[in-house]
């Protein structure tokens, strides 16, 4: 995916000349999802990415990383930490971990889409 592609689906093209002191919490998150996407890595930990987004926003940027996951015939990875229960319902595999220790491992058989996602 190129950098501009990246950037119009996290939604801030109009922004990529700005520097990151020119942008909100939220918009430097989303330009570091862009970045990150951009290089179409193989795997790709995403911490919280949807943490200081509206609902809005956090679909676009499921959407995009849900994307880049299906990218290359579905052989990418895409790692999600949250805290937001909620997005377990879009994943294919959901990790409880608890004290530092994986508690279960649960393959989800009938993933939600991310439209789905009530938050």
């Amino acid at each position: 995916m190129s950098t501009e592609d990246a950037l119009k689906g996290v939604g801030l093209l109009e922004h990529s000349k700005k520097f990151p002191s020119q942008l909100s919490g939220g918009e430097q998150q989303r330009v570091s999802i862009a970045r990150a996407i951009a290089k179409n890595p193989k795997l790709l930990l995403c911490d919280e990415p949807t943490g200081a987004l509206d609902s809005k926003t956090g679909v676009e940027v499921l959407k995009l990383l849900k994307k880049q996951c299906d990218a290359n015939n579905g052989s990418n990875t895409v790692v999600i930490v949250t805290h937001n229960s909620l997005i377990a319902d879009i994943a294919d595999t959901i990790v409880h971990v608890k004290n530092g220790k994986i508690e279960s491992v649960i393959t989800n058989q009938n993933p939600k889409k991310i439209e789905e996602v009530k938050w």
